[in-house]
Parts: structure tokens; sequence; C-alpha cells
């Protein structure tokens, strides 16, 4: 791969953290040469730090009964490396909603030659989080099992395959477009902004469990044109200032939306990831908000800039000095991105809202933590990108059900972990004023600050950790999880307690507790629930190699269910699928976890190329949807050419592939896992 090839590619993520902070890695390495580490868990490290047992994961491991813990309740699927959906035996699994369907308009029918104007209409590209909303709108979790709105991500887009009636034929790779130089046909950048965003599309099941959309007015797709609203500290900031909305509260669009999050008062949270690679900027020095998140001088992932027809929608991605002040060009048009963008999926006139009190960095996604009347409102989120930090943010105002809107999220504190060597952590707080975050590091206010928020985390000493992904609850004890999905840029002299290998191919997921059993908590405890990898290079939380029918690696996407079961879903790159040491793990796939035993086993394997993404079963728990994304990302430029795609998933015979969203259910109608 070229490194313009390499540039282009939308998994290409710029080492930009140059802080020095002591690595994860070097705390986990202390940490495992702790005898206790992995066979003591957290509460044997960390006995006496915490008042009294808040969490299941606070006991040994061993202590605990082996039927403790919700039950794993199939059989294992075998390691897989062929081009379908294999689940276990007594389940099935169907495809309900693909990349192209349409929602909404005159629902134009899928073809390589839709327009940008149709995609407007139909499924985005490369399915992402998602949540379930049961169509009584009164709340996330409970209510209607057979008729509710699925609000999804579209991440990102493959050009050789969207505008496949232009370019099928062709030698070209998944990153690429034959116009790239410019002009791009204004109509191509209408479609590719278009299959960005989110979708809000109501689905219905029938007696036989077949679900299908239904015609509904809030039917929408977000995308990376729509109007949205600026909120919190940052909101009217001098550097959000644009020719758009030159008083800084207003932009267009949210774009490289990964996981998600679902509020307590029931909207949707849609992240924004590795939104950076959309943007140029050719001035010979850029500004921290822009070089600290990885915005290049040189070319940008699509050249957007470049439509010829000039568009207003399209010049932004420009982001170069071009009039005496902001409010007469796009030079903060970056500053835009990089935050959660809040979505009422039941309000089709709602404009959604940018929570800059969140922070702004590569959001995987955020996960609340359950709700209580009376208190804070807390939730985390993980910055994806190598070396990069964990957060958590803690409202000013109380929660209150059925009063609680997403304006309790503009104010508050955003804090950002650091982890030690004997299993404990502090959060740290970035506000401004404190802990260096003031005029002697070029910060004005705490909107700067939150406009920079890796810098000011780079300050207060975070620590940088293994690409921070999904986090989960669990709904019982409180203990979050994340997974750190891998490094392979980590080297020896930056290996910690908390990511405890060099050249970490495999991933793994952390979990902690807050001190005292408060969420809001400052402190916390911290220990590592599994290490991926082969039989010969893994740990589970007892310290025991993982089996062959729990073997994984690139852990993800990451969600607890009503039960407690934590399912874990997988991400090795395309395009190192089935080779070199990924070769033992076949395609990626799904698998569910006991969190008190450590038990884990392989649910769910998917078509070739693909990473399984995206997870979430109706309140009745009887059909799980999971989503597939980019099945056949790693067909070469000679194989792209001859139509002989290295899938054809869904649909099979000589198709394209399309990402797509699949809903499983047990034959005997019980819960799904159980």
């Amino acid at each position: 791969m070229t490194d313009l090839a390499a540039r282009l590619d939308p998994d290409f993520e710029p080492e930009t953290n140059n802080s020095g902070n002591r690595p994860f890695a070097d705390v986990v390495k202390a940490r495992l040469d702790r005898r206790s580490f992995l066979r003591g868990g957290l509460g044997l490290a960390v006995s006496g730090f915490v008042a009294g047992p808040v969490a299941a994961c606070a006991r040994r491991p061993e202590a605990q009964d082996a039927s403790s813990g919700p039950s794993l309740g199939f059989n294992a699927v075998p390691v897989s490396s062929t081009d379908t959906i294999v689940v276990p035996d007594g389940y099935e699994a169907r495809v309900i909603y693909r990349w192209g369907d349409a929602i909404s308009g005159d629902f134009p029918a899928f073809a390589p030659d839709n327009s940008g104007e149709d995609q407007a209409h139909q499924a985005g590209m490369h399915h992402d989080g998602m949540h379930f909303f049961p169509i009584e709108g009164d709340s996330p979790w409970q209510g209607s099992s057979t008729d509710g709105f699925l609000v999804m991500n579209h991440e990102y887009i493959e050009t050789r395959f969207l505008h496949y009636a232009v370019t099928q034929g062709s030698e070209i790779s998944s990153w690429g477009t034959p116009d790239h130089a410019g002009p791009r046909p204004a109509d191509h950048v209408l479609k590719e902004l278009n299959a960005h965003g989110v979708s809000v599309v109501r689905m219905r099941a029938d007696a036989n469990g077949n679900w299908r959309v239904v015609a509904d007015p809030r039917n929408r797709r977000i995308t990376g044109l729509t109007r949205m609203e600026i909120a919190g500290p940052a909101r009217g900031h001098a550097k959000m200032a644009t020719f758009y909305s030159p008083d800084g509260t207003h932009t267009r669009g949210t774009l490289s939306n990964c996981a998600h999050g679902v509020t307590p008062w029931n909207t949707y949270m849609a992240a924004e990831e590795n939104w950076s690679g959309y943007f140029v900027n050719t001035d010979g020095e850029m500004p921290r908000e822009h070089a600290r998140y990885g915005v290049r001088p040189d070319v940008s992932r699509h050249n957007w800039h470049l439509a010829d027809d000039g568009g207003d929608g399209y010049v932004r991605f420009d982001a170069s000095t071009k009039a005496d002040a902001p409010a007469g060009d796009y030079r903060n048009e970056p500053n835009m991105f990089g935050w959660m963008t809040e979505i009422d999926p039941f309000d089709p006139d709602s404009t959604p809202v940018k929570r800059t009190t969140l922070g702004r960095f590569a959001h995987e996604g955020v996960v609340f933590a359950p709700a209580e009347a009376g208190q804070p409102v807390v939730c985390y989120s993980g910055d994806d990108s190598r070396f990069e930090y964990i957060y958590k943010f803690v409202s000013d105002g109380a929660y209150q059900p059925g009063v609680t809107r997403g304006d309790i999220l503009d104010t508050g504190t955003l804090y950002v972990a650091r982890f030690n060597d004997d299993g404990s952590g502090e959060w740290l707080p970035l506000v401004y004023g404190q802990n260096g975050l003031d005029e002697s590091n070029g910060f004005t206010d705490q909107g700067d600050v939150l406009i920079n928020t890796r810098t000011a985390a780079d300050i207060v000493g975070a620590t940088p950790m293994d690409r921070p992904e999904w986090g989960a609850v669990d709904p019982e004890t409180r203990a979050v999880y994340f997974t750190l999905t891998n490094n392979t840029r980590r080297t020896a002299d930056q290996v910690d307690a908390a990511n405890p290998r060099a050249d970490n191919a495999f991933g793994s997921i952390i979990r902690w507790n807050e001190a005292d059993g408060d969420q809001a908590s400052t402190r916390f405890n911290w220990d590592i629930f599994v290490l991926a990898g082969p039989e010969g290079d893994s740990r589970d939380v007892n310290g025991a190699p993982l089996d062959q029918d729990a073997i994984f690696a690139a852990p993800d996407g990451l969600w607890f269910d009503a039960d407690r079961r934590l399912w874990i879903q997988c991400d090795i790159s395309d395009s190192a699928l089935n080779s070199g040491v990924y070769t033992p793990f076949g395609n990626n796939k799904m698998l569910a976890a006991n969190p008190d035993t450590g038990e884990i086993r392989r649910f769910l394997t998917g078509p070739v190329g693909c990473e399984i993404t995206g997870v979430v079963t109706t309140p009745d728990q009887r059909t799980m949807f999971i989503n597939v994304q980019h099945p056949g990302a790693n067909t070469s430029e000679a194989g792209f050419a001859a139509a002989n795609f290295d899938s054809h998933w869904p649909d099979g015979g000589r198709t394209l592939p399309r990402s797509a969203t699949v809903a499983i259910r047990r034959l005997d109608g019980g819960k799904i896992g159980a």
C-alpha cells in the first residue's frame, strides 16, 4: 500500500499523541508483575480501597459458584471463514435492512446508479451502532417487542461500491475514487455525504417473526448535510465561527458515526469517530485543534471540497484560511466534528444537537450508567485511536424521570482516566483554571478546553490506552467494561499494567468499579476481564487461557443484555482477516460472556471481510439485532474489476456486497443466549 493510499484508507489513524504521558501498557506490566493480578481479580488486588462490596467483579473469581451469573445456554459455533452468517443450532438469522433499502420519499429502489437524492431516502453504507426504540416512545428499554424504530449509524463509505455504475470494470481499491484528484461530480459528492450519518426507520415484525420497514412520516435519514445545533460550553465560541454560522451556534452534518449511546430520556446519541480525514488544511501551520486530531495538510479522504459545482456544503471541507476572519471561511469547520450528537427518533422535525460538554475527540460511543432519581447523570466514552484516553462525564443537574431532557448534558464535568499500577485509578477533571488548563497552556475558557479535549487530557496526565472502543455498564453491579481493541504500535518500553502487551495485535477488555459504589466518584478500582488472543497467548479473568470455543481478537462492540450477558463483537481489520497471527480466528464474530465466572462462548460468525458491530435486543429479549459492516471490503483491485468480490453477502450470486442489519431469534421463541 502506498503512503497516499494508506492516508485515504478509512482505517488510517495518524498518531498524534506526543504528550509523553505514561502509557497504559507500562501500568499493566507492573500490574502483571503482581502475582495476584489475573488470578485474584479486582477485589484481591485492591481490597480495602472500596468501602463494602460494590460489584460482583470485586469478588475473587475462584471463590465464586460456577453457576453464578447469567446462563450461556447455547453450544459455541466453530471458527468460520465462509461467506455467511453462522449462529448456534436452534437459532435463525434473517437480513432485514441493507444499504440502499428505501425508508422515505418515493421509496427509490436500490440500484448501482442511484442518485445523491435517492441516497437521502435509503439506508446508508456501513451500518454500525444501533438501538431499537419501542414504538410507545416512553422508554428505551421497555415497550413493544414487535414494533419500533431502529436507529443506527452509517460509519463510512466504500466509493467503488457506492458508485458501481461508474467504477465497474476498473481496477480500484476500496479507499479510492477514479476522480479523487478532482473536479469531482457534485452528485457523487452528494451521494457520499448522504450515505453517511444515521437512519431512523420504523420496523415491525409479523406473527412469523419477519421484520419489515414500515412507511412512517417519522422515518428519516440524518446525513452529512443535516442542520445541527451546537450546545454546551463550545456553543458560540470564537473557534466555532464559520461562514455558515458566524455566531458558532450551528453546523451541517454528522460523520464517521461509529458506536452510539442511549439516553435515559429515550433519545439516541451518534458518535463522531474518525472524522478528521474528511478535511484538508493547506495552511503552513495548523492550529492544535486540527493537528492534534490528524487533519491533513495535503489530501482528504474524499476531496469533497473539489465538487465541480463549488457548493457551499462541499467547499467547507477545505479548512484552509481564505478570508480575513473565521466568519468568512471554513478554517473552523473541523471544530464542528468530534462530538456526540443527540437525535430524537420520535420527532422528525427536531434538530440534532451536538453536546459539547462530552468532549471533542474520536468518540467511539457513549454509555450511560443506570440513571437514578435525584442523582447526577453519568456516562463514559472512549477515544478510539492508538494511545488515546477514556473519559467520564458527570452532570451538574440531578436526573428527574419524566422531566430530564438532553440539556442536562450541557453543564457538568468531563473527566479523563489515569490508571495506576496497584489497580487504583483517578478521574482527572478537565476544567478551565485547574491542573494547568489555563492561559499558561494556551486555553482561554472552558469552551477552548473542550474543543481541545485531547490536549487538555495530555496536560493533566491521563493514561494513553490501546484504542478504547465500546463501553458497557453491568446493570446489576454497575461495573464498567471497555474494549481495548489492539495497538501494534506499542513498543516494549511503553508497556504498562493496563496495556500489558507490546505489539498488541489481539486486544483486551478492561473493567472497573467506582469507589464506594458511587458512579460519580473521582476514584476507581480496575482489573482486566480478559486478554484476547489464541489459546497460547490469552488469559481469562481466572488466569486460564481461552479455549477453542472462546478465542477471539480485536474486541470492539460491547453490550450487556438485561440478564447481564456481556456480548462481545470483533473487528479484525479486513486486510488482516484469516492471515498471519489472525489465522486461528477466522472471520469476525460475536461472543457472549458471563461477567461473574468469566466463561466466554462464540455465538456468531460473519461473512468474509466484515466487521460484526451493533447489538441490541427487543425488550422481551426474543429478537436480537446485529449489524454486518463492509462485507467484501478486502476485495483486491483485480477482483473488483472482474466483479469477483471476496463476498457477495447478503444476496449471493454475483451481487454487490452490502452492509446490513440481521434479526436473530430462537426457533423455540426463547430468550437469546439463555
